[in-house]
Protein backbone atom coordinates (compact mmCIF):
# COMPACT_ATOMS: atom_id res chain seq x y z
CA UNK A 1 0.00 0.00 0.00
CA UNK A 2 1.74 3.59 -1.00
CA UNK A 3 1.93 6.41 1.15
CA UNK A 4 -0.71 8.17 -0.02
CA UNK A 5 -3.31 5.73 0.37
CA UNK A 6 -1.68 4.60 4.37
CA UNK A 7 -1.92 8.41 5.47
CA UNK A 8 -4.89 9.89 4.33
CA UNK A 9 -4.14 13.65 6.50
CA UNK A 10 -0.88 14.87 5.12
CA UNK A 11 1.05 18.44 5.52
CA UNK A 12 1.83 20.00 1.88
CA UNK A 13 3.57 23.37 2.77
CA UNK A 14 5.59 25.21 5.30
CA UNK A 15 2.74 27.43 6.03
CA UNK A 16 0.29 24.80 6.98
CA UNK A 17 3.29 23.35 9.14
CA UNK A 18 4.18 26.39 10.79
CA UNK A 19 0.54 26.76 11.62
CA UNK A 20 0.46 23.80 14.05
CA UNK A 21 4.48 23.60 15.06
CA UNK A 22 4.91 27.60 15.67
CA UNK A 23 8.06 29.51 14.88
CA UNK A 24 11.45 28.94 16.84
CA UNK A 25 12.49 31.44 19.74
CA UNK A 26 15.49 33.88 19.50
CA UNK A 27 17.74 31.43 21.88
CA UNK A 28 16.87 29.10 18.95
CA UNK A 29 17.39 31.25 16.08
CA UNK A 30 20.44 32.34 17.32
CA UNK A 31 22.32 29.11 18.89
CA UNK A 32 23.76 28.13 15.34
CA UNK A 33 27.22 28.79 14.22
CA UNK A 34 28.98 28.26 11.02
CA UNK A 35 32.70 26.87 12.49
CA UNK A 36 33.58 24.82 15.04
CA UNK A 37 34.55 27.10 18.29
CA UNK A 38 36.37 25.96 21.27
CA UNK A 39 32.99 24.52 22.96
CA UNK A 40 32.40 22.25 19.76
CA UNK A 41 35.88 20.85 19.61
CA UNK A 42 35.66 20.28 23.46
CA UNK A 43 32.32 18.45 22.72
CA UNK A 44 33.43 16.56 19.75
CA UNK A 45 36.94 15.43 22.15
CA UNK A 46 34.56 13.96 24.54
CA UNK A 47 32.34 11.96 22.43
CA UNK A 48 32.46 8.48 21.52
CA UNK A 49 29.82 7.94 19.28
CA UNK A 50 27.94 9.61 16.53
CA UNK A 51 25.44 9.03 13.49
CA UNK A 52 26.46 10.62 10.18
CA UNK A 53 23.19 11.01 8.24
CA UNK A 54 23.77 10.69 4.09
CA UNK A 55 21.78 10.56 0.95
CA UNK A 56 21.93 9.59 -2.73
CA UNK A 57 21.74 12.02 -5.88
CA UNK A 58 17.45 10.74 -5.39
CA UNK A 59 17.34 11.99 -2.03
CA UNK A 60 17.39 8.44 -0.67
CA UNK A 61 18.57 8.31 2.97
CA UNK A 62 20.69 6.35 5.38
CA UNK A 63 21.92 7.07 8.75
CA UNK A 64 24.75 4.96 10.25
CA UNK A 65 26.29 4.66 13.48
CA UNK A 66 30.15 5.38 14.26
CA UNK A 67 31.86 4.76 17.33
CA UNK A 68 35.46 4.48 18.99
CA UNK A 69 37.31 5.75 21.72
CA UNK A 70 36.27 9.42 23.24
CA UNK A 71 37.97 11.78 20.36
CA UNK A 72 38.03 9.69 17.60
CA UNK A 73 36.93 12.35 15.25
CA UNK A 74 39.43 14.62 14.80
CA UNK A 75 38.62 18.57 14.81
CA UNK A 76 42.03 19.51 12.12
CA UNK A 77 40.68 23.43 12.57
CA UNK A 78 37.50 25.88 12.75
CA UNK A 79 35.92 24.17 9.46
CA UNK A 80 37.19 21.16 8.98
CA UNK A 81 37.09 17.46 10.76
CA UNK A 82 37.63 13.72 9.71
CA UNK A 83 35.54 10.54 11.24
CA UNK A 84 37.77 7.14 10.83
CA UNK A 85 36.24 4.52 8.55
CA UNK A 86 36.89 1.76 10.05
CA UNK A 87 36.78 -2.08 9.18
CA UNK A 88 32.64 -2.55 8.40
CA UNK A 89 30.47 -4.91 6.80
CA UNK A 90 31.20 -3.20 3.37
CA UNK A 91 27.90 -2.10 1.60
CA UNK A 92 29.82 1.57 2.26
CA UNK A 93 26.47 3.14 2.30
CA UNK A 94 27.92 6.48 3.81
CA UNK A 95 30.61 6.45 1.23
CA UNK A 96 28.38 5.63 -1.76
CA UNK A 97 26.24 8.40 -1.05
CA UNK A 98 29.10 10.78 -0.59
CA UNK A 99 30.32 10.38 -3.37
CA UNK A 100 26.78 11.39 -5.44
CA UNK A 101 26.01 13.83 -2.79
CA UNK A 102 28.60 15.60 -0.37
CA UNK A 103 26.13 16.57 2.00
CA UNK A 104 26.10 15.37 5.83
CA UNK A 105 24.18 15.60 9.26
CA UNK A 106 26.02 14.60 12.11
CA UNK A 107 25.34 13.56 15.65
CA UNK A 108 27.39 13.40 18.37
CA UNK A 109 26.40 12.25 21.56
CA UNK A 110 28.30 11.84 25.07
CA UNK A 111 26.85 8.69 27.21
CA UNK A 112 24.90 10.47 30.51
CA UNK A 113 24.40 13.58 28.63
CA UNK A 114 20.99 14.61 27.04
CA UNK A 115 21.95 17.09 24.74
CA UNK A 116 24.01 16.54 21.79
CA UNK A 117 25.42 18.16 19.26
CA UNK A 118 24.21 18.56 15.65
CA UNK A 119 26.85 19.60 12.24
CA UNK A 120 26.29 19.95 8.95
CA UNK A 121 28.32 20.26 5.72
CA UNK A 122 30.00 18.50 2.85
CA UNK A 123 32.14 15.11 2.95
CA UNK A 124 34.54 14.00 0.91
CA UNK A 125 36.16 10.55 0.80
CA UNK A 126 39.66 11.47 2.28
CA UNK A 127 42.64 8.77 2.02
CA UNK A 128 46.08 11.10 3.13
CA UNK A 129 48.08 9.29 4.62
CA UNK A 130 49.37 11.55 7.22
CA UNK A 131 46.49 12.12 8.61
CA UNK A 132 45.22 8.89 8.92
CA UNK A 133 47.81 7.82 10.46
CA UNK A 134 47.44 9.89 13.33
CA UNK A 135 43.77 8.05 13.51
CA UNK A 136 46.09 4.93 14.04
CA UNK A 137 45.21 2.07 16.65
CA UNK A 138 46.57 -0.86 17.65
CA UNK A 139 48.69 -0.58 14.96
CA UNK A 140 46.25 -0.11 12.49
CA UNK A 141 45.38 2.67 10.41
CA UNK A 142 41.82 3.17 9.35
CA UNK A 143 40.58 2.34 5.89
CA UNK A 144 39.53 6.01 4.77
CA UNK A 145 38.67 8.90 6.22
CA UNK A 146 35.25 11.08 6.37
CA UNK A 147 36.13 14.54 5.94
CA UNK A 148 33.62 17.35 6.63
CA UNK A 149 33.76 20.83 5.75
CA UNK A 150 31.25 22.46 8.82
CA UNK A 151 28.53 24.55 7.44
CA UNK A 152 26.18 24.83 10.37
CA UNK A 153 26.72 23.33 14.20
CA UNK A 154 24.58 23.93 17.07
CA UNK A 155 23.39 22.34 20.56
CA UNK A 156 19.75 20.20 20.42
CA UNK A 157 18.12 19.99 23.36
CA UNK A 158 17.61 17.53 25.90
CA UNK A 159 13.77 16.93 25.34
CA UNK A 160 14.01 13.54 23.25
CA UNK A 161 16.83 11.99 26.04
CA UNK A 162 14.42 13.16 28.79
CA UNK A 163 11.09 11.75 27.19
CA UNK A 164 13.31 8.40 26.51
CA UNK A 165 14.83 7.98 29.75
CA UNK A 166 17.85 6.09 27.31
CA UNK A 167 20.22 7.12 29.88
CA UNK A 168 18.71 5.72 33.57
CA UNK A 169 19.44 2.11 33.76
CA UNK A 170 15.84 1.51 35.82
CA UNK A 171 13.87 2.80 32.81
CA UNK A 172 16.04 -0.50 30.35
CA UNK A 173 14.49 -3.50 29.55
CA UNK A 174 15.53 -6.83 31.00
CA UNK A 175 18.27 -8.08 28.67
CA UNK A 176 16.33 -11.70 28.29
CA UNK A 177 13.55 -9.02 26.62
CA UNK A 178 15.65 -8.17 24.14
CA UNK A 179 15.30 -8.39 20.27
CA UNK A 180 18.04 -11.19 19.31
CA UNK A 181 20.57 -9.86 16.86
CA UNK A 182 21.46 -13.18 15.59
CA UNK A 183 18.37 -14.06 14.80
CA UNK A 184 16.62 -11.18 13.29
CA UNK A 185 19.81 -12.02 10.67
CA UNK A 186 19.46 -15.15 10.63
CA UNK A 187 15.71 -14.55 9.36
CA UNK A 188 16.48 -12.10 6.93
CA UNK A 189 19.37 -13.72 5.27
CA UNK A 190 18.31 -16.98 5.10
CA UNK A 191 21.76 -18.37 7.11
CA UNK A 192 20.97 -20.37 10.32
CA UNK A 193 20.80 -18.60 13.50
CA UNK A 194 24.42 -20.77 14.67
CA UNK A 195 26.24 -19.54 11.47
CA UNK A 196 25.34 -15.60 11.81
CA UNK A 197 26.47 -15.97 15.66
CA UNK A 198 29.74 -17.44 14.96
CA UNK A 199 30.41 -14.42 11.97
CA UNK A 200 29.20 -12.17 14.86
CA UNK A 201 31.65 -13.37 17.43
CA UNK A 202 34.38 -13.40 14.72
CA UNK A 203 33.30 -9.83 13.83
CA UNK A 204 33.26 -8.17 17.23
CA UNK A 205 36.41 -9.99 18.03
CA UNK A 206 38.49 -9.94 15.47
CA UNK A 207 37.77 -7.15 12.89
CA UNK A 208 36.85 -4.41 14.96
CA UNK A 209 40.42 -2.62 13.79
Amino acid sequence: MGSSQQFSQTIETEEGLRTIIGFPSKLVKNKVITYLDPHCSDFISKSPFLVISTADESGCCDASPRGDKPGFVHVLDEKHLIIPERPGNRRIDSMRNILSNPGVGLLFIIPGMEETLRINGKATLVKDEGLLEKMKIKDRKPLLGIGVEVEECFIHCAKAFKRSNLWEPNSWPDNETLPSASKILSAHSKISNQEVVDILEESYTKRLY
